[in-house]
């Protein structure tokens, strides 16, 4: 087999690595959510059980890049291809950490009533989602306008977020025995905010693969 296909071969193997890792992730935090919503205690921790396959599928792509770039030596966009997937599946792990953070929230609220419909919690995910997914597939196809409205779609996560912190707030001055549920809900909300703000680096890491600088894209 010539070396330029036998490379980019390899370098298919490390991409399928990277998006089994991220639907890992968006897995993972899809199942944090459901598990909040219905105050299911096992499901929570059975996603606290399965965060070592994220471990693991981490490590495994470290451990391939550093392979290829030793065995290859490659440069220019090659060599971008490789470190930006070791940049990405870091986010994407963090990601998945996420969603071990708010299952550890939901088992510390347990059975007890939410203070509040989680409507806003809910899209918040449903945009980290939306934006996780397509981020994928921008990395996948080497797609800016992609990778573009993914950062894009930041803005209505962190608008959200502000909107229903303000309402826990309210909550707590008017529940003060709710305190630490609210604490914990309010940890959820940071969790998915971060989450959103780890997919907006995954649309800059793309860019600079493409392009070969760095861009800001949360101006």
């Amino acid at each position: 087999m010539p070396v330029r296909e036998k490379f980019d071969e390899e370098l298919a193997v490390l991409r399928g690595k990277l998006l089994d890792l991220g639907h890992f992730a968006e897995n993972a935090l899809s199942l944090s959510i459901q598990a909040l919503e219905n105050h299911d205690i096992e499901l929570a921790l059975e996603i606290m059980e399965n965060d070592t396959k994220a471990n693991i599928l981490y490590e495994e792509i470290n451990d391939y890049a550093i392979l290829l770039i030793a065995k290859q030596q490659p440069v220019a966009i090659d060599l971008r291809r490789i470190i930006v997937a070791i940049k990405i599946a870091t986010d994407i792990e963090r990601i998945a950490d996420f969603a071990v953070n708010i299952a550890k929230s939901t088992i510390r609220i347990g059975k007890e009533d939410h203070v509040k419909p989680i409507v806003h919690i809910k899209q918040m995910h449903a945009i980290c989602l939306t934006m996780l997914n397509d981020s994928l597939s921008a990395f996948n196809e080497e797609d800016l306008k992609k990778a573009k409205a993914v950062a894009d779609m930041d803005d209505e996560v962190d608008d959200l977020y502000g909107q229903t912190i303000v309402d826990l707030l309210r909550i707590s001055g008017e529940q003060s025995e709710r305190i630490p549920q609210i604490t914990q809900l309010s940890f959820v909300c940071r969790y998915l905010e971060r989450a959103a703000d780890h997919v907006t680096n995954i649309s800059e890491h793309i860019f600079y693969l493409v392009k070969g600088k760095q861009f800001d894209l949360n101006d």
